[in-house]
């Protein structure tokens, strides 16, 4: 169930929109369920002597006497508005039920407390199967206005009681983080236009992305108006500096503020996020095209292992960091496994709002590695799977860390990830790690692997061994020693790197941490190579000196 509260300043506008056709004749049978007082409150939905501008009246009843006593000045904003609608699949509500549901709300709420004579005027009315409008005036009658401070956070917080009761599906808390939804105009003009998505949450996925990828808040202009998005600066008259942005999509004559799009896309969070000035590119090297692959699958286990840390700001930070990272590599895989990545990202958004404060600065590895993941050569392969593996994992601990400080939004954010990122490591580990099994050493090389388990991990071998994904992790463990590591040693390493006691496949979790290990044969031939096609520092030429000047400075030496 979910209410949505607004406040506005028209009571017969407002009346003639619920007992109106609607905008695309959806209304049917608009009636009233519930009011201040059934017997004072005129019903055009059932009685054909009642109008609209008579129920505004009497709803209007204690603002226009409060108006008179201000002098002819209307009170701002004296119009609440709240529709309340079931979730999708919930079983049908009779109006006695819809009924209890609205005095509950405008009681919750303080519209109308239970049992307060001086309360609120307000009315419910019905014109769906699946949702009410709840309409008030907010003057009470000794002419004070109501305490409806947080009423959104205490209608979803009544709501929330009223599922359980009215067996209806268990929604989430909202937390106040969630970017604003569409309006009805605007998912009627995308429908108008044969558009699969609004403006504004198009938008805020093109914001998302290129936030993800750019070096600097400059860029991150740059980028989008070349992704023809029309970007509206807004100039500060005190300081004469950009404070602010606007951004529509290309054709369209509506400008969605950053804030508007989401909290975090505003124009501070942003600057928080990015440099103000762009970044130079950084000098051209030989280097190992799979560096920013393995940088950050690095990053991705570090902030892992910081979710356990107990500092929460950090914890935070890296999770929003990762946020980005998701977008990076749903760019940097093309093909079928795209969309589910693309998907696993956007879900994963809401995951960086919460009441948390996040510390950015202790993110600044994997930022970092994420964005030159996005300039990066593409790697196919295990490196990426390693990559997909571990971001797996994260989003599941993130759902979990979540989930332990009552972040509901956030931690179910994390889950609607995770199906994504679990199906796209299906996709490409089963091929891969059936290739592996498929060119597994031969025997006796299988059987020195084996002794090198039982002496590096001793308490997980027989797991190990017995795992099905082992001879995978055998042809691993040979391709790791011709790239010039001793077998034994890489897997204690990478064993002790983090505990294997809750992993299902422990072989198979090896295999993708030795293969995020770098090629240290590959790494010693570029340092050789960088010398050799280092410049060359002149030296001094030698100068002649005469005997008695060598021996004296001999003797200096001595």
């Amino acid at each position: 169930m979910v209410p949505d509260v607004s406040t506005g300043s028209d009571t017969l506008g407002l009346i003639n929109y619920l007992f109106g056709k609607g905008r695309r004749d959806e209304h049917t049978d608009p009636h009233i369920v519930a009011a201040w007082d059934m017997a004072d409150a005129p019903d055009p939905g059932r009685n054909p002597n009642a109008t609209y501008t008579h129920l505004a009246r009497r709803l209007d009843h204690h603002v226009d006497l409060r108006t008179r006593e201000l002098g002819g000045k209307k009170p701002p904003k004296h119009v609440w508005h709240c529709p309340v609608r079931t979730a999708p699949g919930d079983r049908y509500l009779t109006d006695t039920e819809w009924a209890e549901v609205a005095r509950r709300i405008v009681a919750a709420t303080g519209i109308a407390p239970e049992g307060d004579d001086q309360a609120c005027r307000w009315i419910a009315v019905r014109h769906a199967d699946d949702h009410i409008h709840i309409l008030a005036t907010t003057v009470r009658a000794d002419g004070r206005r109501p305490r409806t401070n947080r009423d959104g956070w205490r209608a979803q917080k009544e709501c929330r009681r009223i599922e359980a009761e009215f067996g209806l599906r268990q929604l989430k808390s909202g937390d106040l983080t969630a970017p604003k939804t569409p309006t009805g105009a605007e998912r009627a003009k995308a429908e108008r236009l044969g558009q699969e998505q609004v403006a504004r949450e198009w938008l805020r996925e093109r914001a998302y992305e290129v936030a993800a990828a750019v070096r600097g808040i400059d860029d991150y202009f740059t980028v989008l108006s070349s992704l023809g998005i029309q970007v509206k600066p807004r100039i500060s008259a005190e300081t004469g500096e950009v404070d602010g942005y606007s951004l529509a999509a290309p054709g369209d004559t509506i400008f969605f503020g950053g804030s508007k799009l989401a909290p975090d896309l505003s124009y501070t969070r942003l600057c928080e996020r990015l440099p103000t000035q762009d970044v130079p590119d950084r000098p051209q090297q030989v280097t190992d095209p799979a560096e920013p692959w393995r940088r950050t699958e690095t990053a991705l286990r570090t902030a892992r292992t910081v979710l356990d840390s107990g500092d929460d700001a950090v914890a935070q930070g890296q999770l929003d960091a990762f946020a980005d990272t998701l977008h990076n590599l749903a760019r940097k895989t093309p093909g079928p496994h795209q969309a589910e990545l693309q998907v696993a990202a956007r879900a994963f958004n809401r995951t960086r709002r919460s009441a948390i404060w996040a510390d950015r600065q202790a993110a600044t590895e994997l930022s970092q590695a994420a964005r030159e993941l996005t300039y990066s050569a593409n790697i196919p392969g295990g490196l990426a799977i390693a990559l997909i593996f571990t971001a797996l994992h994260l989003a599941r601990a993130a759902a979990h860390w979540h989930a332990q400080r009552g972040h509901e939004q956030q931690a179910a954010a994390a889950e609607e990830a995770f199906p994504h990122l679990k199906e796209t490591y299906r996709q490409t580990a089963e091929p891969h790690l059936a290739d592996l099994t498929q060119r597994a050493p031969r025997p006796q090389t299988v059987q020195g692997f084996e002794a090198a388990v039982r002496q590096a991990v001793p308490d997980h071998a027989d797991r190990i061994l017995t795992d099905p994904a082992w001879p995978a992790l055998a042809t691993t463990l040979a391709m790791a020693e011709s790239a010039g590591h001793n077998a034994q040693r890489l897997l204690a390493e990478v064993a002790a790197s983090r505990e294997l006691d809750t992993a299902e496949r422990p072989a198979e979790v090896l295999t993708w941490r030795i293969t995020a290990q770098p090629n240290k044969r590959a790494q010693a031939a570029r340092r050789r190579s960088t010398r050799s096609t280092a410049p060359v520092t002149p030296t001094r030429q030698p100068t002649h000196t005469t005997a008695s000047e060598q021996i004296t400075e001999r003797r200096r030496r001595r």
